[in-house]
């Protein structure tokens, strides 16, 4: 089966827009977070994730996916732990990559 391409948004909830109001808990969901994210990238599950660096009610995250079904990528998503303990929202999206530039990983290793 030929593995299908899936993205999620992420938005932080509004209190947590505000830097002030993180507490060590919220830092700690965030880094199991990346730890999750790092995790379905070594089981080649993720293609990238990132964020805007913009600190405000606009700000939002993208994790782009491979998974075998809809229901597999959302599973994937829900067990995010920024999503599942409630720090960020997520949306989900079929998805495709229609252009890739091959060298910017080669380009951007040491930044």
């Amino acid at each position: 089966m030929t593995q299908k391409q899936f993205i999620y948004t992420l938005k932080l909830i509004p209190r947590l827009v505000d830097e002030n109001n993180w507490t060590e808990k919220e830092e700690s969901i965030v880094s199991d977070h990346f730890q999750a994210l790092q995790e379905l990238k070594m089981a080649d599950k993720l293609i990238m994730a990132g964020r805007t660096l913009n600190m405000d009610e606009t700000t939002f995250g993208i994790v782009i996916l491979l998974a075998d079904t809809e229901e597999d990528a959302r599973t994937m998503m829900e067990n995010d732990p920024a999503v599942k303990e409630g720090v960020m929202t997520a949306e989900l999206f079929p998805y495709k990559i229609a252009l890739l530039n091959e060298n910017f990983l080669k380009l951007n290793q040491n930044a």
